[in-house]
Formats: structure tokens, sequence, C-alpha cells
């Protein structure tokens, strides 16, 4: 697909692409952009992987996943998906939403208004010739939005969607119990968690560690009658309260 930014919207995206982005700062996403943040209905939680599909290690979540009945939503690298297409196809035969992680995993505030478009572009053109159809839904990497990336966003017809909770999954010294606790910590009943299916940028192994806290989250949500499934499961955005001074 020809890049449709040239001229002067270039000119005018190059200076607005550096501009701070309110969108990076979690607490004010979480209570003021409901839809980036990934907040939904209060009696569900939207579970997301980033980084696959990997052959090592996604596979292991797929069984997990099939063995719980629970559904998510697999953010993929083109980086890994143009090395295992046939594994990005078993995600969405099980049922799971897949959506786009970017090309490559590198922060969007380190390229150019072009480059973020090609980025995002390449992805979701590379996921559309292997699934059948186009994604809708994308992650930046580390979570950091811009304008252009906005403007990307909006050209290709994806929705941007960050989360409300993580695990801290990718950290050497991540264990399953701290994962658990570090996802328990800032999630409620409509949010959306960031996990990890793959380590090609995380800790060496620490999949495992995810693998194995996943259990016990699944638990601790059913237990406070949360459902789990993917974010096109996930409802209409709900606001949080306003904090009284």
């Amino acid at each position: 697909m020809r890049n449709p930014l040239g001229g002067a919207a270039s000119t005018a995206l190059a200076v607005l692409h550096t501009a701070p982005v309110v969108s990076t700062f979690g607490p004010l996403r979480n209570r003021a952009m409901p839809h980036l943040a990934g907040r939904g209905t209060p009696d569900h939680v939207a579970l997301t992987f980033d980084d696959g599909p990997d052959p090592l290690s996604t596979p292991h979540f797929l069984r997990l996943l099939e063995r719980e009945r629970v559904r998510a939503t697999f953010f993929l690298l083109g980086s890994m998906l143009v090395r295992s297409p046939g594994l990005a196809k078993e995600i969405a035969a099980a049922g799971h939403e897949v959506a786009v992680h970017g090309y490559v995993h590198r922060p969007l505030a380190l390229r150019g208004p072009r480059a973020t478009w090609d980025d995002l572009a390449r992805a979701r053109d590379l996921a559309a010739d292997v699934l059948g159809r186009r994604p809708t839904l994308f992650r930046p990497p580390y979570g950091v939005m811009n304008a252009s990336a906005h403007l990307a966003c909006r050209s290709l017809g994806l929705r941007p969607v960050l989360w409300t909770a993580w695990g801290e999954d990718w950290r050497a010294r991540a264990t399953p119990l701290s994962v658990h606790d570090t996802v328990m910590s800032s999630l409620r009943g409509g949010g959306t968690v960031l996990l990890h299916d793959s380590d090609c940028t995380s800790s060496p192994g620490s999949w495992r560690t995810t693998l194995d806290a996943l259990p016990r989250l699944l638990d601790t949500w059913w237990q406070r009658g949360w459902r789990t499934g993917t974010l096109s499961e996930h409802g209409e955005p709900t606001r949080l309260p306003r904090v009284p001074y």
C-alpha cells in the first residue's frame, strides 16, 4: 500500500511526531481515555498477550487457554509472524482474536511519521495475507503513542488499545506470584491485562513465569465474578469514578 502522507502533510506530521501525547501516561489514560486504555464492562477482563507468535512458547499458552476454555487477544509482531504464519493460523483457529503489535519492536517515538505508517501498514497487511482478514486492533511497542501513530491508525483502520494492568512479566526477577500480585494491584473489573507469550523482547525464559502465573490469575478473576475473554468481547468502556479531593 502506498503511503498517503506526502508533501505538506508529511512536514506537518514531522513537527507533531515528537509532541507529547497524554495517552502514554497510564493513570490519566485509564481515567480520561477509556477506549484507548481498554476499559470494558465491569464484569469482564480482557486478557491480552504481546510479542508472538513464538513456536517455542505460544503453543503452551494455547493449550492452557484451551484447557481453561478462555479466549484471549494476541498482539502479534510482524517480524515473528513472518517466521511462523502457521502458528498465527492456529491462534485464530482456536477462537482467539489476532491483533498487531507493529512489524518491529521499536518505540514509535524513535521513528519518523512515514516510517511509523509503513511499519503499521506492513504488519497489518502481513496479518491480512496470512489470516485472510485485516486485523482492526493495534498496540504500540512499549505502549508509546504519539500524534503520527494516532493518525496512522486512523488512516489504516486500526484502533489503538493499550492496557489498564500489566504483570511486569518480562523482568528476570519476576515470579508467578509477583506477576499475579502486580496485575491485581491495579486491575479492576472492566480492565485489560497485558502479558507476554514470548520472550523475544523480554528476559530469556520469562514466558515460563507468565505461563505459571496464568492459572492463578484466571482463578482470581473467576472468584471475583469477572468473565475473561478477548477485547472484542469487552463491551463498552466504563470511566473510573472521580476521586474526591
